[in-house]
């Protein structure tokens, strides 16, 4: 623990956090955190107080609405419309569409970080709102029971009823694909700091930046240590920069979990590779 940075000290803490009490707070601290090992020189607290005062604005608009649909679309005018927050369909694998400092200065984000913005003013506002770990998607659900509706935020706040989330499946699939309950049931924060960081992984093996792409398993594992696949990318990366003890106990962890995985005779082959431990 000594020997982590700031910012993967402050991670850890928030990824030991039982789930039971993990909330729209921890899930901010810990986007926080993730941005930070990014930038080491962020203030932390000039991002918090960004978005305080985002609820600082629309707490006086609201304070006479009743209607919950009212409040989203007061929410969806303010965020959207006012400040202009928008999906990066020009750069979407862009990182800095993953960093929440990043997609607050730039207004600028992918649907998972537009949507853990629109949680965290939905929370301070008293209006809790829910992730949706929709496939290959992500959207938001207001937990209120006079309304049944899901919102799109990377889609400048569109509001999605079930069927709305059908043919948006089907778009998405190019295809029609039968739309499963369990595709619109909320997440929790592991699941969502976990989806952040998984994208990351992927965006940086995309550019071939190893490095980046093992810290985001690291992290990956702070959250969920018992995932094989992970235990495996990390140890193909660590082969991939020739560290290859640590590789080799990755690769042997994996091994151990799932013997019978259908690339077992590939990782096999490149821990005979690497010889004896020294």
């Amino acid at each position: 623990m000594l020997s982590l940075s700031p910012a993967r000290q402050k991670f850890w803490q928030v990824a030991h956090t039982p789930d039971s009490k993990m909330s729209i707070d921890h899930l901010i601290e810990g986007t926080l955190a993730i941005a930070w090992e990014e930038y080491p020189r962020m203030d932390l607290g000039y991002y918090r107080e960004m978005l305080d005062r985002m609820v600082s604005d629309l707490q006086p608009r609201l304070a006479q609405i009743n209607y919950p649909l009212k409040i989203v679309q007061e929410i969806n005018q303010y965020l959207f419309v006012e400040q202009g927050f928008i999906g990066n369909d020009n750069d979407y694998y862009d990182p800095r569409n993953s960093f929440i400092n990043d997609v607050l200065e730039r207004r600028l984000g992918i649907p998972l970080s537009l949507s853990i913005i629109y949680m965290a003013i939905g929370d301070r506002l008293k209006f809790p709102i829910e992730g949706i770990s929709f496939p290959g998607h992500f959207i938001v659900r207001p937990q209120h029971p006079d309304i049944e509706i899901f919102i799109d935020p990377y889609n400048k706040g569109e509001i999605l009823f079930p069927e709305d989330c059908a043919a948006k499946l089907a778009q998405l699939y190019g295809r029609e694909v039968p739309l499963q309950k369990e595709y619109l049931q909320p997440v929790g924060v592991r699941r969502i700091l976990d989806r952040l960081l998984t994208n990351l992984k992927l965006i940086y093996l995309r550019r071939r930046e190893p490095t980046k792409a093992l810290a985001a398993i690291e992290r990956s594992l702070m959250l969920n240590p018992d995932v094989p696949t992970q235990w495996r990318d990390r140890g193909l990366i660590c082969y991939q920069l020739d560290r290859h003890t640590e590789a080799r106990i990755d690769l042997e962890n994996y091994l151990q979990q799932l013997p019978y995985a259908d690339d077992t005779q590939i990782i096999k082959q490149l821990i005979a590779e690497m010889g004896e431990p020294i």
